[in-house]
């Protein structure tokens, strides 16, 4: 299901919701009820916890905003770091070019054809990634640097495979969901109440009304839907993740 598809049928239903429960209170209570008879301390809490959970909606779109840059930076520098180790190859003689190109071009296929898969599935690294990038490192160490220009690079590759590395393990962290149970929980029971004390503070059944506390429920529904968006970055916010790769390794993939 599209992600704006699950925003549209949330803002529809949480405003159907409101509008359904202040009209059928308001038939339960009549014309009996008086909205003026609500006590300013009502109000003055009202608009604390309005504050309040704006504050903590507003933290929570905000770290997960950072998780979404966090992961992209990421994927970026280990598409980066693995080019750069294709590149320093062309220094070597051409069966130490040949294996080293050969071990990467196995790395990258499996993290674009098959790991990607399964970080958005299981939220974690597979194994034979790990295992594919201790080759890489061990492709690179195998062979001594015998010129000048060779030992340059080969210095260079290493701290290079070090980048994937890091880069590898930063990747896998931010697969993991960024907001932890108790916040999801706090957030939605936060939208609740405050979406509730709409009807502590008696609303009537006239059109302003109506609008105004659709539009609120919505706004609630909207941001709750941000924070859920970047909740998972590579699921949501980073879209088509692989292309990064694919930018520097066109055929990545093909032999997964």
């Amino acid at each position: 299901m599209s992600e704006w598809l699950v925003l549209l049928i949330a803002v529809v239903a949480t405003c159907a919701l409101v509008i359904l429960v202040a009209v059928v209170r308001q038939r339960r209570v009549g014309h009996e009820d008086d909205p003026s008879e609500t006590p300013d301390v009502i109000e003055y809490m009202t608009m604390m916890i309005g504050v309040v959970y704006a504050i903590v909606l507003g933290l929570a779109i905000a770290g997960g905003w950072e998780a979404q840059g966090a992961a992209d930076d990421w994927v970026r520098q280990e598409a980066q770091a693995l080019h750069e180790v294709d590149v320093l190859a062309e220094v070597f003689p051409e069966d130490a070019r040949d294996d080293i190109r050969a071990s990467l071009a196995t790395y990258v296929d499996h993290t674009v054809g098959t790991e990607w898969d399964h970080m958005l599935d299981h939220d974690d690294l597979t194994e034979r990634g790990d295992s594919l990038l201790g080759q890489l490192r061990d492709t690179v160490l195998a062979r001594e640097p015998e010129t000048v220009r060779e030992v340059q690079a080969f210095q260079g590759m290493i701290d290079q495979v070090a980048a994937v590395d890091e880069a590898r393990v930063g990747r896998g962290d931010s697969a993991e969901p960024t907001m932890p149970p108790v916040v999801w929980l706090g957030l939605i029971v936060g939208g609740v109440v405050s979406v509730g004390m709409i009807f502590a503070l008696q609303i009537q059944r006239s059109g302003r009304e109506m609008v105004l506390a659709g539009l609120f429920s919505a706004l609630i529904a909207f941001l709750l839907f941000l924070v859920w968006y970047f909740d998972d970055p590579f699921a949501h916010g980073l879209g088509d993740g692989i292309e990064a790769y694919q930018a520097f390794f066109p055929r990545a993939g093909a032999a997964e």
